[in-house]
């Protein structure tokens, strides 16, 4: 055989993060502690920045050259039923700031604020690490020093909470494949690999660990297949190939495999928590926050069709001099960006006056999951303390007048801007 055929299912795809801890530096890998149930189209990339010589002057009318200037990672962490730990993960990086105290015998009350000001001399917010297993044995890499840049949360009728995030990373990536280079005679029966061990509990999974094998052709120069057949549980091991040859010419081979794992490759186990349901949410408009509850205002109800809340930091990890390798050493916010759109019944006038009236107002949303003890639930609560209505056009839709109301998420003297409080069983996040 040439080639062993691995499992490339999507759907063995599996993300791992250091939700709990958050990383002592930039480019300081976090122990990775939870598998995030994400969506099946959530996949993180690493994206080199490489560069055709068009605008150079080569002699001819194409380029004839690739410039790298090193990578980046970008990817969406989207949660279409999104659980509090999601809610609480993606705020706890995005905000930056978090405070936890127990509630109940076994729960965890986490008070999640925007950072202000840099967090250390090369971040604003903190980083986390972040590790994709591709397929059931294709390939697991590895991503320091991921930020999110952007949140978006939505409540719509007839439907589960979604929370997505946008990732941010600085480039420095690990995997756990390796590409060796073996000499051995072009007639050889087999290859024996310097040190490692082929990942795999059997013959069949060490196999297809094996992921290509090439020979240099003496002759032509040119990179030939060769084909293998099994691979041996030692260490190092030994691949028995077909001879690709009829000579004992000194040549070289490629091998491209999985070596044993270790480490970071051991994905950590699940946090199991329920759905948050958009039936279960509450929203409340007008009223104020006193520093522990939301008091007055109007509480919206069969009117509200679908809630939208984003933010930006407009973070972008940085290459700059000095930094000594071919990954950003720096990420600076350059500004937080916040919005909340509703999507409600015009059944009144009440938010176009205050468009009008150009007045401030508080918003509070509270989404209330099952109890994980009596009397404690999961539940996501968020506070903005200082809104006011941006615009409020009038459309139509389902042969009813609807009005789309943004408000421009202000920054409150005492509170802040927003406040995210999330109620689990898990003890910390970017601690």
């Amino acid at each position: 055989m040439s080639r062993s055929i691995r499992n490339f299912l999507g759907t063995h795809n599996l993300l791992a993060v250091s939700a709990r801890l958050r990383e002592p530096a930039l480019n300081q890998e976090q122990t990775l502690d939870t598998t995030m149930l994400v969506d099946l189209n959530t996949v993180l990339n690493w994206r080199p920045g490489k560069f055709p010589n068009r605008e150079e002057l080569t002699g001819k009318e194409e380029a004839d050259r690739l410039h790298y200037l090193g990578g980046a990672v970008g990817g969406t962490l989207s949660f279409s039923r999104a659980q509090p730990q999601h809610a609480a993960f993606l705020l706890a990086y995005a905000l930056g700031e978090v405070s936890t105290t127990a509630v109940g015998a076994s729960g965890y009350r986490h008070a999640i604020r925007p950072r202000s000001g840099e967090l250390d001399e090369a971040r604003s917010n903190p980083s986390f690490t972040a590790a994709m297993r591709y397929g059931k044995q294709v390939r697991k890499r590895r991503f320091a020093s991921c930020f999110i840049d952007q949140v978006r949360l939505e409540l719509a009728k007839d439907g589960w909470a979604k929370i997505h995030g946008t990732v941010k990373g600085t480039g420095k990536v690990t995997d756990n494949t390796a590409v060796e280079q073996v000499s051995a005679a072009y007639n050889a029966g087999s290859l024996t690999l310097a040190a490692n061990g082929v990942e795999g509990a059997d013959a069949a999974e060490r196999l297809a660990n094996v992921q290509g094998v090439q020979v240099l052709n003496p002759a032509t120069q040119a990179w030939d297949e060769v084909s293998y057949s099994a691979v041996s549980g030692a260490m190092p091991a030994v691949i028995t190939i077909t001879p690709p040859g009829g000579t004992g010419t000194a040549t070289t081979y490629k091998v491209h495999y999985i070596p044993r794992e270790s480490g970071w490759m051991s994905l950590p186990a699940r946090v199991e928590e329920p759905p948050l349901k958009v039936s279960q949410t509450l929203v409340s408009v007008g009223g104020r926050w006193n520093g522990s509850a939301f008091v007055g205002g109007h509480t919206l109800a069969a009117e509200l069709r679908r809630l939208v809340w984003t933010l930006n930091n407009h973070l972008t990890p940085e290459r700059t001099p000095g930094a000594g390798a071919d990954y950003a050493n720096r990420a600076f916010r350059m500004g937080r960006e916040q919005k909340l759109e509703f999507d409600r019944d015009f059944r009144d006038f009440i938010l176009a006056q205050h468009l009008e009236d150009n007045d401030y107002l508080s918003v509070y949303v509270k989404a209330l999951g099952p109890e994980f003890e009596t009397g404690v639930r999961y539940q996501v609560e968020l506070v903005f303390p200082r809104v006011a209505v941006l615009q409020a056009p009038v459309k139509i839709a389902q042969r009813r007048l609807v009005e789309e109301v943004q408000f421009a998420v202000l920054e409150d003297d005492t509170y802040g801007s927003v406040l995210a409080l999330v109620q689990n069983q898990v003890s910390s996040y970017a601690a």
